[in-house]
């Protein structure tokens, strides 16, 4: 316990220095501007505001300038873009390309992982476990009275190891009676806890107290979990550095029970859910921020620029990343921004933006894997073609040439370095949905605190392999392996302390295997049942038979006719 409060306490004092270094003060996290609506409507919030001749031009018979002349004018008539890309003086490399920390583990996160429960844990400080102990046994006696029996952390770690378990097992929507089943559930369920206890933790969760809530529930759609998201938030950054390439993109948590600020995404596979802003390094998925989307603001009225602040909120902290976005946040004016901050902007644009040219939105006389290019001093525009009568445009920061690639498609570098980089935050989803431990629940600060357990073992998983490359190295679903290995680490200290011994053979024997400390403390004479293998006994001569039982100290398979089996409790054994 001590050990843990120390690296608790350094893992605070490291957040206030990363935040007095980056210049930002601690707070609440801005409220966005949509209620439930269509997502493809709620985009159109986020342009700015021009006059409706600059819509797309695709096909009208407008005064188009030709893709061929040297100079084009933008929509708004504010832009110059030039068919010429400007020179480059040679020399240091451009300031927003300059990374200033080695991208990987941080050296905290190295210093205090030492097992993969610790991994996991990191995430979770000890001011966050202090409110998740004390909320909850608040609400424990709020509805059990005197007959309650106060958790500690040893049973949120049970708890929350089962929840991984069941997303192992792809059984996160299986009933909990049927995981407790002597016959057709897991060994390890009944091992751990009671059915009942499982299903009383659920009950009794809290993350705040819900008598002082109405006094700030008015101003934060979030006060029913807005201590234990923002502090999780706050240590996401600590642990890893993102590479280069860095994703900003929405995920959406499926849910459809009552929710103010629950969104309807058709694009998205659940469709119903709660929408959450992240950004993820492009080529592992660890979630460097995130931020819940809470609609409309109390006043009403809708943001202006929302993704644009979006974007910003997302690459707080970060210097020489390029951070790669599709249309709903590129702009022009979103660019300048990021090169003050000294990062870079990748990403495809909508053909309305009134800062593009009309001789790149048009595709009339354009050939098929046609590339037209224009130039700024601090941006590049590509309009591509591939097909006839369609085109895709993509702005960028960081590419300052008209370079195409020599394929069959001749795709520009700007379109093969989006391809590259745009899927960051699409693999967090669905590896987060593979094992997801999110059980069915009317709550939904239960489904965000769900996610929050995901995406924390998901990063301890990129934490535990950068750390340690050999580990399983070469085998398939290194994942699936590591979720299953944390399961059990995190219920071993409830097993071990429980002082009820389950029925059931198979979960007193799992019981049984994780309190002994070793093998090689078992009598030669005693054996062990390996369920999954049968193999010839080696110490028949002729006729071997098959067996499933190994002797306990040579590890050898061995029949029942030549072994020596003594009958005792668990106790004297």
């Amino acid at each position: 316990m001590s050990e843990r409060c120390s690296a608790a306490e350094t893992l605070d004092s490291l957040t206030l220095t990363l935040l007095e270094s980056s210049g930002e003060e601690e707070g609440d996290l801005p409220d966005c501007g949509l209620e439930s609506s269509n997502d493809q409507g709620s985009e159109t919030d986020n342009q700015t505001e021009f006059d409706q001749d600059y819509e797309d031009t695709d096909g009208e018979d407008s005064e188009d300038q030709d893709p061929g002349e040297g100079t084009y004018e933008s929509k708004n008539g504010e832009i110059a873009w030039t068919a010429t890309a400007p020179i480059q003086t040679p020399g240091r490399a451009p300031a927003e390309r300059v990374m200033k920390r080695t991208p990987g583990p941080t050296r905290f996160a190295c210093s205090h992982v030492d097992n993969i429960r610790s991994a996991f844990e990191l995430f979770f400080s000890l001011e966050t476990q202090e409110t998740l102990i004390d909320m909850t046994n608040l609400e424990g006696k709020r509805v059990y009275g005197v007959s309650w029996k106060e958790v500690d952390w040893v049973d949120f770690q049970a708890y929350f190891g089962l929840l991984l378990l069941a997303g192992v097992y792809r059984s996160h929507n299986e009933a909990t009676m049927s995981l407790w089943n002597a016959d057709t559930g897991r060994a390890i369920f009944r091992a751990t806890m009671s059915m009942r206890a499982f299903e009383i933790m659920t009950r009794v969760i809290r993350f705040d107290n819900r008598d002082t809530r109405p006094a700030y529930w008015r101003d934060d759609k979030l006060a029913a979990i807005r201590k234990i998201w923002d502090k999780w938030v706050e240590h996401l950054p600590l642990m890893y550095n993102p590479g280069r390439e860095v994703t900003v993109d929405e995920c959406l948590v499926p849910f459809r029970g009552r929710c103010s600020f629950k969104q309807y995404m058709p694009s998205k596979p659940a469709r119903y859910g709660i929408k959450i802003w992240a950004a993820c390094d492009s080529k592992t998925s660890y979630a460097y921020n995130m931020q819940i989307y809470t609609g409309k603001p109390a006043d009403g009225q809708r943001e202006k620029n929302l993704g644009m602040r979006v974007v910003l909120d997302m690459s707080a902290g970060l210097q020489g990343h390029t951070i790669t976005c599709d249309n709903y946040f590129t702009s022009y004016a979103l660019g300048q921004e990021l090169l003050k901050r000294k990062l870079g902007m990748l990403g495809t644009v909508r053909k309305n933006k009134p800062e593009l040219p009309s001789a790149l939105v048009t595709t009339r006389g354009r050939e098929k894997f046609s590339s037209v290019f224009a130039f700024t001093s601090t941006h590049t525009l590509v309009s591509y073609c591939p097909k006839i009568h369609k085109n895709v445009l993509l702005m960028s920061t960081v590419h300052k040439e008209a370079t195409v690639s020599t394929g069959e498609k001749r795709k520009p570098d700007i379109i093969l370095d989006y391809n590259k980089t745009k899927g960051g935050v699409d693999s967090l989803d669905q590896m987060v949905a593979a094992y997801t431990c999110k059980r069915k629940s009317n709550r939904w600060p239960m489904v965000v605190f769900s996610n929050m357990l995901d995406v924390s073992a998901l990063n301890a998983f990129v934490l535990w392999s950068e750390i340690n490359p050999a580990w399983n190295a070469g085998k398939k679903f290194r994942r699936r392996i590591f979720l299953e290995e944390l399961g059990k680490a995190l219920v071993s200290p409830q097993i071990q302390r429980r002082k009820s011994v389950p029925r059931g053979a198979a979960s007193l024997m799992m019981l049984n295997r994780i309190r002994q400390p070793s093998l090689e403390n078992i009598p030669c004479t005693s054996t062990v049942t390996s369920p999954n293998k049968r193999k010839r006994c080696h110490a028949c001569t002729s006729n071997r038979k098959k067996t499933s039982t190994v002797c306990g100290k040579c590890r050898e398979y061995i029949c029942k006719e030549h072994s020596v089996t003594i009958t005792c409790c668990h106790k004297c054994k």
